[in-house]
């Protein structure tokens, strides 16, 4: 009499290659996620760029102190809170603007940072020259 169905052999295999695969496409969902959140933090990171170096710079001649949603009316407010919602400025947060020489709250350089997940951070400074 022969029997039709599987050996316990072959489910497991069966089973261990769906835990492979599934193991497999998790780490590959969750670089391709750091990836988009690293690429956001870059497009938010030059867009505050650009709103200080060709909209707040040659307006004023100086750079800020500090950056508020009034400090860059050119651009989204909302891309000075990083993907974990943590606002620029605040503890925490992947985006860092670090002045320099500020008197008055008047500043001639900064530097622009975003930690990512996947390389090294992410570096603007100003264009002007002191």
């Amino acid at each position: 009499m022969k029997r039709q169905g599987f050996t316990v052999i072959e489910l497991l295999v069966i089973v261990a290659l769906l835990i492979g695969t599934g193991v497999v496409l998790f780490f590959q969902l969750s670089s391709l996620s750091a990836q988009q959140t690293d690429k956001q933090k870059k497009v938010a990171i030059n867009a505050i760029y650009y709103s200080l170096e060709e909209g707040f710079y040659p307006k004023n001649g100086y750079y800020p102190e500090h950056i508020t949603d009034d400090t860059l009316p050119t651009m989204d407010a909302e891309l000075l809170t990083d993907p974990a919602g943590v606002k620029l400025g605040d503890a925490g947060s992947a985006y860092r603007y670090e002045p320099t020489d500020c008197n008055d709250g008047k500043c001639t350089g900064y530097t622009l940072r975003a930690t990512l997940s996947k390389e090294a951070d992410f570096v603007k400074e100003n264009r002007a020259k002191s």
